[in-house]
């Protein structure tokens, strides 16, 4: 399984998650299988507020899942639209999260959880 987890900083698999899917500057993609690790520019990183392309975002890579601490409803849709698995990450680093999803303890995204815009402080509005 392919799984990309945004990051402000390339720190590879200890890089901490990044909160705001779309506004990452990075994306650890992890191969479950071999463990083989990338670190991606985020292809989508300025778009305007709501208008957000995950795949664009991905550079074209194919994963299975997303980790992420906060993402927005349109997102979170189109993730899922192409079959894509969104996981609610928490606080802590790529590789913490990796093992919370291999022991199935990560849940996955509802609509209900994602972020409605941002405060003056660009924390998420829930």
């Amino acid at each position: 399984m392919k799984i990309a987890f945004p990051a402000q900083d390339d720190m590879g698999i200890e890089s901490p998650v990044y909160n705001h899917f779309g506004s990452a500057n990075f994306f650890v993609i992890v191969e479950t299988g071999n463990n083989e690790i990338e670190v991606i520019v985020n292809e989508d990183r300025d778009h305007v507020h709501g208008q957000c392309q995950p795949l664009s975002a991905l550079g074209g890579n194919k994963v299975d899942a997303v980790a992420v601490g906060g993402i927005g409803g349109g997102a979170l849709r189109k993730l899922y639209a192409n079959g894509i698995k969104v996981y609610r990450a928490v606080e802590g680093s790529v590789s913490e999260n990796l093992e919370l999803i291999k022991s199935c303890r990560l849940p996955e995204f509802r609509l209900d959880q994602t972020c409605a815009g941002h405060g003056t402080n660009g924390e998420c509005i829930h």
